[in-house]
């Protein structure tokens, strides 16, 4: 029998004193290409605090830490209005909050994402990042570059630890084990009588990857908030939108993009197609919405390409990419004064309410053609609501409310103002009315109002002429966006996922394997291995490595244990013979009985 074994973690001989390792085996038993950290200050004065919070910054408890605040301090940002998306959000929010309003405005909690704080969270984390990053690959390339660490001098402390004697010559096993781990894909080489070898890089450039990636990942963040854009616009069926600031209903630039860095493209909104579930418990869900357009680049509006935008289906244009995130209708009304004068015709977006599209809006005359006795311009305004489907009646306690967001059953709610037409200089909501200044036409002693299906008509009291609702168009709402960084980001993302597997999955280990000749002319072959971490891999590893490598260095029986089989084999021997003659006596004498209390 041979004396291979496995020995999870044995001690040195007690004879042999108190063992210390040397530089080699430490070295040998590190397993990861990550700095040092300290505990304390190294060094005296200022030099040494400075180095100590340099490694502290660098270190991954702190990078951790810094990106769990940099998620903490983006939820603000998601649960707060925002000066960069929408400013008049923020005005009314104010206006809701005065008493925590200007707390909120101390803290930059309206700015956050550029605000000081926030700043000072995501360059420290990229500063961490960096400081970890770069003398990681600076080791681990001298790793790379560097042969595996020589075999520490006593295997035995090893997790896992294998021995067996043999007659064949050390050099021999030597080869033998080099070639069985190369063919293993180890890192092998031999030296100094032993084999040392090496495999799972791949954790540490998994490690190095993710790493990289997250640094990848803030930096296309942090440009995509610096060089990025975007602006919003309604555009009617039938009608066009051109990128320029003129066109836009608003607009967001950055440090380093402004309006005039608008690319030069167009479309035209030919058509829209809606389309909703119709029955079912989603009854009423939408389906289906694309916008079709013509569109042209640069400036000539006459080489158009037809093209199709849906929801999370943008059209790319240049370095722009328009998404379409809004539907809703524009009731098409002719206004004409009381001569019969045609003041105001076209469609007017009116913005839906509710998930059935109840939509309100106000449709403006300025200039309704007449004055009043001071010589004023009067101006019209109508007030109200559009119904894509309608209820076949209501009251003032269910309100106009649509029934279904298509237009099975559309109808137009009105009221009317009138006053004077002057230009107060400040500007105005399109889609609302202020209404100061301005008197509601009454009709019988009740508010004038009217229900108006397609083709109707309204007579206006007072004689200020008539309104009539022509039917309806639909209208689409998209935002042109300009972000450079989202490719960074993105690749930044996977690579990161790409890294963390590599670097949970990929196991560091070593192996080593001694051979030395014995005494008595026999050779002592001798295995350990080394993992990172406790795992079960590496005593199959080597396990496998002993098996086989018995077919270069047979295990011989130890001649201990074949003289103690012997000897076993030599005493069973001799009792089988002493019962053999004991029961040859029993049979050749019958007078003897075999039980004393038999008659016999």
């Amino acid at each position: 029998m041979s004396d291979t074994k496995t020995d999870a973690g044995a001690a040195p001989e007690a004879d042999s004193g108190p063992y210390l390792p040397d530089e080699d085996e430490r070295s040998a038993e590190r397993l990861t290409t990550a700095p040092v950290e300290s505990d304390g200050p190294t060094g005296i004065g200022v030099l040494g605090w400075l180095r100590w919070t340099w490694r502290q910054l660098t270190s991954m408890r702190v990078a951790l830490i810094l990106l769990f605040l940099l998620s903490l301090a983006a939820i603000p940002g998601s649960l707060i209005p925002q000066n960069g998306r929408n400013a008049f959000k923020v005005q009314a929010w104010k206006a809701a909050h005065t008493t925590v309003a200007p707390i909120y405005q101390k803290f930059q909690l309206f700015d956050v994402y550029s605000s000081v704080w926030f700043s000072a969270i995501y360059i420290l984390l990229f500063t961490s990042l960096a400081g970890c990053i770069i003398p990681r690959t600076w080791q681990f390339v001298g790793v790379l570059r560097a042969a595996p660490p020589a075999a520490p001098r006593n295997l035995t402390r090893m997790p896992v630890y294998a021995a067996w004697r043999t007659d064949a010559d050390p050099e021999a096993v030597n080869a033998a084990a080099l070639r069985l781990l190369r063919k293993r894909r180890f890192r092998a080489k031999s030296a100094g009588g032993s084999v040392a070898s090496e495999k799972g890089y791949l954790r540490e450039v998994g490690n190095l990857l993710f790493h990289l990636s997250l640094f990848a990942l803030l930096a296309g963040f942090a440009w995509a908030s610096l060089a990025s854009g975007q602006g919003g616009k309604l555009v009617i069926e039938k009608q066009g939108y051109a990128n320029t600031m003129t066109q836009l209903d608003d607009f967001t630039g950055s440090a380093f993009y402004g309006s005039e860095d608008l690319d030069s493209f167009g479309f035209d909104l030919d058509s829209f197609t809606a389309r909703y579930q119709t029955s079912g418990a989603q009854v009423g869900s939408a389906r289906e919405f694309t916008a079709h357009i013509r569109y042209w680049k640069g400036s000539d509006d006459t080489a158009l390409t037809k093209g199709d935008i849906q929801v999370n289906h943008p059209l790319e244009i240049g370095s722009s990419k328009v998404f379409l995130i809004g539907h809703g209708y524009a009731p098409v009304v002719t206004v004409k004064n009381a001569k019969g004068e045609t003041v105001y015709s076209g469609p007017t977006p009116f913005l839906p309410q509710d998930s059935n599209l109840t939509s309100t809006g106000v449709v403006k005359v300025p200039d309704y053609g007449f004055s009043d006795k001071d010589g004023k311009k009067i101006k019209l305004a109508f007030q109200g609501f559009f119904l894509p489907t309608a209820p076949a009646n209501f009251d003032l306690t269910t309100g106009p409310r649509s029934l279904f967001p298509d237009t099975a059953d559309p109808l137009l709610v009105l009221n009317a103002y009138v006053g004077d037409a002057g230009d107060s200089g400040l500007p105005e909501n399109v889609y609302q009315l202020d209404s100061r200044g301005m008197t509601q036409l009454s009709q019988d002693g009740d508010i004038a109002k009217v229900k108006l299906k397609p083709g109707q008509g309204w007579e206006l009291p007072n004689g200020y002429g008539t309104i009539t609702f022509d039917g309806y168009q639909q209208w689409a709402s998209f935002t042109v966006s300009h972000r450079p960084g989202n490719s960074i980001a993105l690749a930044g993302g996977v690579c990161a996922i790409l890294g963390l597997i590599g670097s949970l999955f990929v196991q560091r280990r070593r192996i080593w394997v001694r051979a030395v000749a014995m005494p008595d002319g026999s050779t002592l072959v001798e295995l350990a291995g080394l993992a990172r971490s406790e795992s079960a891999k590496i005593a199959e590893e080597l396990a496998e490595l002993a098996v086989d490598l018995q077919d270069d260095a047979p295990a011989l029986d130890d001649p201990a244990e074949a003289e103690a089989e012997a000897e076993a084999q030599a005493q069973a021997g001799a009792g089988a013979g002493a019962g053999a003659e004991a029961e040859a006596a029993t049979t050749t004498d019958p007078a003897v009985p075999a039980d004393p209390n038999s008659k016999e």
